[in-house]
């Protein structure tokens, strides 16, 4: 007699459930652990690449920030000289409009104006000769008052200044506009 015949029939057949139900459940936990490692693997893999795509978008930032940044410096040089030649500009006028109100002021040079002979409204006759030793030339001149040829200095130094300040905000306008 074999051992199975001694096994009531309702006992045989609980044992081979449990056998199989213990080989299902194993077969199904390996399946479980083999598709962990396979996903795991995918998972692994999309983190790599991703990991790469990071440090791409990061690297053209920085390529991006360092060429703006460069752009920047190369701008605040070019309006550094600028200003520079610029400043030189105003510094030479301003030192050639005092060298002229000195000359001025010590009547080492005289300011005359050029009169219109032909004017005969105004009923002043001004001699058409040029004295012995003048350097003018042209036709009737008179001397202006140093008092007003100051005035006449003094204003056309303003102008200069402001015609220099412009040149320099349309310099600086035209800089800061073409460099994108």
């Amino acid at each position: 007699m074999r051992l199975v015949d001694l096994i009531p029939a309702p006992y045989r057949l609980l044992a081979v459930g449990v056998l199989v139900t213990a080989l299902v459940g194993g077969s199904a936990a390996s399946a479980w652990k083999v598709q962990d490692w396979r996903y795991g693997k995918q998972l692994a893999e999309q983190a790599g690449l991703h990991k790469d795509d990071l440090i791409a978008i990061s690297n053209a930032a920085v390529d991006q920030m360092r060429t703006a940044q460069d752009k920047r410096l190369a701008l605040e040089q070019r309006l550094s000289t600028s200003e520079q030649t610029h400043y030189k500009e105003l510094s030479d006028a301003q030192r050639n409009q005092t060298r002229l109100r000195d000359r001025l002021a010590t009547a080492d040079l005289r300011l005359s104006i050029l009169l219109d002979a032909t004017d005969t409204a105004s009923g002043d006759t001004v001699s058409a000769s040029t004295p012995t030793g003048g350097v003018v030339h042209g036709g009737t001149r008179a001397q202006l008052d140093p008092a007003h040829a100051q005035r006449i200095i003094d204003i056309t130094d303003a102008g200069d200044q402001g015609l220099i300040a412009l040149a320099a905000c349309q310099a600086y306008a035209k800089e800061v506009s073409t460099a994108k």
